[in-house]
């Protein structure tokens, strides 16, 4: 059985803590390594391995401390562990769509659309035939996921919060581009949702809302209105 629980997400840091009972995984290093040893009540050498989907800092920032202290293997890109300058023993680049063993967990990248080198979601599938689905910082998934059980995606912004925000010199007008291109909206995570099978779905976790353009309550009740899934805020 899979369990979430979320240690911190948004632009200020990003890190979650997930397990099937059987293997512990942190996805993305985002905030502080004394925070994610907080999270994970200094039990790292329980954690079997760490996810990252890209480099920015609010993904990457503890990354060498989980290698260096926690002695922690972490998988990525090649693209973001050259970006950050990172190599080593504990260092597994992955590719898309190659799938992969940690532990009970079989995990399958995918490629995603960020402003980044070489960006990536994963599919964890876990020996009861559970599905998660990971994804963050992208405006647009292309790929399809049957069977999926329990799905955490972006949900930035809404398009409407943002364009009042820019009317009202809120939000200088040149972000508009940049979130269009590089985000996922309430409006593209509808979309994908729409676009897959969710009759095995029982949770979803919307993940990284704005601290300027999004409305968690709003977006909890209409992606539960959507899907008639329970939907969580990370």
């Amino acid at each position: 059985m899979i369990d979430i629980e979320p240690l911190a997400s948004g632009s200020s840091g990003n890190a979650y803590k997930i397990t099937d009972g059987h293997t512990l995984l942190l996805l993305e290093a985002g905030i502080s390594y004394k925070e994610i040893q907080l999270g994970f009540h200094f039990h790292m050498s329980q954690v079997a391995g760490c996810l990252v989907t890209h480099e920015h800092g609010d993904h990457s920032k503890a990354i060498k401390d989980v290698i260096r202290k926690g002695a922690i293997n972490v998988y990525a890109s090649q693209g973001t562990f050259t970006k950050l300058g990172i190599a080593g023993h504990h260092v597994k680049p992955v590719r898309s769509r190659e799938q992969f063993q940690l532990g009970t967990w079989t995990i399958l990248p995918f490629d995603v659309e960020h402003d980044v080198s070489e960006p990536l979601g994963y599919l964890l599938a876990d020996q009861d035939g559970d599905k998660l689905l990971f994804a963050t910082d992208t405006y647009y998934i292309k790929y399809r996921f049957p069977r999926l059980t329990h799905i955490m995606i972006e949900c930035n912004y809404a398009l409407d919060i943002l364009d009042q925000n820019i009317l009202d010199g809120r939000i200088p007008q040149v972000m508009r581009k940049r979130l269009l291109r590089s985000h996922f909206s309430l409006s593209n995570v509808k979309d994908f949702l729409k676009a897959n099978d969710l009759s095995q779905v029982r949770e979803i976790w919307l993940l990284h809302l704005s601290n300027n353009n999004s409305d968690a309550a709003r977006f909890r009740r209409e992606i539960a209105e959507l899907t008639g899934k329970p939907v969580y805020i990370a």
